[in-house]
């Protein structure tokens, strides 16, 4: 290892962990239990101050869950760790430093002596017309909460409404992408838009129409084929519409245009056509792969450094389990948080001047939920189907959740579930508190009124 910073100034060393997802809280804790009291200091650095367990936003989305519940604050989790709010905007690992905005906008520059970069991914887009001003994503809570608010409050306008054409595009709701996120995003929200319909005596579920397209010639390509048809045809069994080797044209105004010919107004047009490496790469000195992500060893390390690791979405990591030469392990979070505790372990490693392990892990599986009740996995090629899937499903998830303390409530969140209605209200007003105030402000009232309140 070349002679770092902390030993040019005489200082134990500092790791500093680019990202607080996941992967980057996962990292962070193992350093904590692993390290012993003043070895090293860690300081965590993120443009959010909580962690997001991505794959019970479905469930937030749905109203199984609290959406409180599936974040973990950094600095309740990270007690032992310094995190700071900011936001990374480049690398220079020429001087072992990296710049940071921080939250009240001024900028910085943290030095380091090791570096993990773990920034994780965004949404990936494509140039079709109208899908910036159309669509959203389903990758943040904000994301979920915000669909959530928006399906009920659909189904509330199509209520009221007399205008045959605008009702039919209010209950008309397009998912563009049929990985697991689409898939369980959708599965979810028609679950719950389909209960809360007993609560609109004018509006039956068949007149919903819930629409899922996919490029590809199968959706959920994280498992066999034959699940993704069992998949496929459980949606289908519940009216849903899944197009495969289909792609969208346009969007514009709430038009969608398919390359099937197929063309509908649209009022909830949600994006779930994967994920690239996270932008801020573009901004370091770090070598990257054509696809955008950090390119590492089978150790972690990035290709040509000893003190900078990566792991997760935001790197391309070899996969020691494939026949093919040039393979590099697949952005789940099965593969990040594996990778994350054995990125965690070599920092050890190389702080007490021990070997690096290689990081080597064999898919499992996957499992699925697909509504309430039901799911989809295959786990070590072991299928099952229905509600067994599904308690497979959150049985994992659960145990998987970062501190014993957001286990507790997503359990409790699911048992007060059992004896109790499901919750459909949307809560519009969420997405801007401010307009009922600003309104009020700027009405002007009679002049007794004013007087009044003078």
């Amino acid at each position: 290892m070349p002679e770092s910073v902390a030993q040019r100034r005489g200082r134990k060393p500092r790791i500093v962990v680019v990202g607080g997802g996941h992967t980057g809280l996962t990292a962070a804790l193992r350093l904590q239990s692993k390290l012993i009291e003043g070895e090293a200091d860690i300081t965590v650095v993120d443009a959010q101050p909580h962690m997001t367990y991505q794959p019970f936003l479905p469930e937030a989305a749905a109203g199984s869950v609290e959406p409180r519940h599936v974040v973990v604050p950094l600095r309740e989790a990270l007690r032992s760790s310094e995190v700071l709010t900011a936001m990374v905007t480049g690398i220079d690992h020429s001087r072992r430093c990296l710049t940071a905005q921080l939250a009240d906008g001024k900028v910085e520059q943290l030095e380091y002596d090791i570096l993990v970069v773990v920034p994780g991914s965004i949404s990936r887009s494509l140039p079709i017309p109208g899908l910036g001003d159309e669509g959203i994503g389903f990758k943040t809570i904000g994301e979920a909460i915000y669909l959530r608010n928006h399906v009920l409050s659909r189904l509330d306008a199509a209520a009221t409404t007399t205008d045959p054409e605008l009702r039919r595009k209010l209950l008309t709701f397009l998912f563009v992408g049929g990985g697991y996120a689409g898939i369980e995003a959708m599965a979810e929200l028609e679950s719950m838009a389909r209960y809360a319909t007993r609560y609109y005596p004018t509006i039956a579920v068949r007149d919903m129409r819930w629409v899922l397209v996919e490029a590809m010639g199968r959706i959920m390509p994280e498992v066999s084929e034959r699940m993704g048809v069992y998949t496929r045809r459980r949606l289908e069994e519940r009216g849903i519409e899944v197009k495969l080797e289909t792609t969208a044209k346009t969007f514009e105004n709430g038009h969608v245009v398919l390359s099937d010919s197929d063309e509908f107004d649209a009022d909830t047009i949600v994006w779930t056509a994967g994920v690239k490496a996270h932008p801020m790469l573009e901004e370091s000195d770090l070598p990257r792969d054509g696809k955008g992500r950090v390119e590492c060893t089978t150790k972690l390390q990035v290709r040509g450094t000893s003190d900078v690791f990566a792991a997760g979405d935001c790197s391309a990591v070899p996969d020691l389990t494939s026949s093919e030469p040039d393979a590099t392990c697949a952005p789940s979070a099965q593969h990040a948080v594996r990778q994350a505790r054995v990125l965690a372990d070599n920092v050890v490693a190389l702080l007490r001047g021990r070997e690096l392990s290689d990081y080597k892990h064999k898919y499992a599986g996957s499992v699925a939920g697909l509504g309430l009740f039901q799911g989809a996995a295959e786990v070590y090629g072991i299928r099952l189907k229905g509600l067994s899937a599904w308690m497979l499903h959150r049985a994992y998830h659960v145990a998987k959740m970062p501190t014993a303390s957001r286990k507790a409530r997503i359990i409790g969140d699911w048992l007060m579930e059992l004896p109790f209605r499901r919750q459909v209200v949307a809560l519009g007003e969420l997405h801007d508190p401010r307009a009922e105030f600003v309104k009020a402000s700027n009405t002007r009232g009679l002049p007794s009124e004013r007087g009044q309140a003078g």
